[in-house]
């Protein structure tokens, strides 16, 4: 794992993609090479595949960001690991989460706006403020592009100003207040509910439970 750090740092380069061949061909003889690599990311170091980046194919991985300094004494001994999802667990949590996306609200297979990419559900891991002050860590489902970023998509500028030429008079009114402002503002409720449903399953649970 160490020699792997140190390969990735020096010959491939952080921002830069790599595939497996590659890198076995580094280490010939090196069994599991893979899993020492994978096991880097225990110690905070980001490598992105096709499932973390789908611009990469599935042959390719990009090194983005290091982490602990594993080659140095002691530093290979703690990592900040993270229990695994499963793939039992993952369907009860996209399952608990009404089969959407709770950030943006697209289910699986839906395709995003002004694309022919249709949505794929994944798994984030959310750090929850508790009411007694601790941080729990939670789960969540979201879409790839909430988890990545909506880099691929193009904004249809003539699409949108469509939209809004089919508001009613007192709709475009309202539009136009929101844009001199600069921001919508929101009631409460309007603003708890926004803030709702993007929590993980057990504290939306929690947040239902408050009102009694």
């Amino acid at each position: 794992m160490k020699r792997v750090a140190l390969w990735l740092l020096d010959v491939v380069g952080e921002g830069n993609e790599f595939t497996k061949e590659e890198m076995r061909a580094a280490f010939p003889g090196v069994s599991q090479i893979d899993r020492r690599m994978r096991d880097l990311r225990s110690f905070g170091w980001r490598i992105d595949t096709n499932r973390e980046d789908p611009s990469l194919t599935s042959a390719q991985q990009r090194f983005v960001e290091s982490g602990q300094p594993v080659w140095e004494k002691g530093m290979a001994s703690r990592p900040q690991t993270a229990a695994a999802i499963g793939a039992v667990r993952r369907r009860e949590i996209i399952s608990r989460d009404g089969n959407m996306c709770r950030s943006c609200g697209i289910a699986p297979g839906d395709l995003y706006p002004e694309t022919f990419e249709g949505a794929q559900l994944d798994i984030a891991r959310r750090d929850v403020e508790l009411p007694d002050g601790s941080v729990e860590q939670q789960l969540v489902t979201e879409c790839k592009k909430c988890r990545i970023g909506a880099k691929d998509l193009v904004v249809d500028l003539p699409a949108v100003i469509d939209r809004v030429n089919t508001l009613a008079p007192d709709e475009r009114k309202l539009l136009a207040s929101w844009m001199d402002a600069e921001q919508r503002p929101f009631n409460p409720a309007e603003r708890a509910w926004s803030e709702y449903k993007t929590l993980p399953a057990d504290a939306r649970a929690a947040v239902r439970g408050s009102l009694g």
